[in-house]
């Protein structure tokens, strides 16, 4: 969890279906995908929704006999290049002929509520 007051943007919660942290606004776990929202507010806030960064790419195993190990890690930094998280997100074996595809995405809601406007 972080340190966001409830109510607040960027206050946070765990998912009802699958635990993971999620935003307290969320309509929708972006990780199990389950439903958490049926309002017209959240309803009007999804529409908001917007992806400002997508990434996506492919691993293959080096050619040769050898298996390969892999770790993926996500790292999120402030604005004057501090990390404020660092995550492994997973880790694998890639055997020859292996492939594996990664795919990121930030997604992006407008705040809303008395308390949108002030930093915390």
């Amino acid at each position: 969890m972080n340190a966001a007051r409830q109510g607040s943007p960027g206050a946070t919660r765990p998912c009802p279906h699958c635990k993971a942290v999620i935003l307290e606004s969320a309509s929708v776990c972006p990780a199990c995908r389950g439903h958490l929202r049926y309002d017209e507010a959240s309803m009007q806030r999804a529409k908001t929704r917007s992806v400002p960064l997508g990434i996506e790419g492919t691993l293959a195993a080096p050619d040769g006999e050898s298996v390969h190990e892999y770790s993926m890690v996500l790292s999120i930094r402030n604005e004057r290049g501090e990390e404020i998280t660092r995550q492994v997100i997973g880790v694998g074996a890639l055997y020859p002929g292996d492939v594996r595809s990664f795919t990121l995405q930030v997604e992006m809601t407008e705040a809303t509520g008395s308390k949108a406007r002030r930093r915390h």
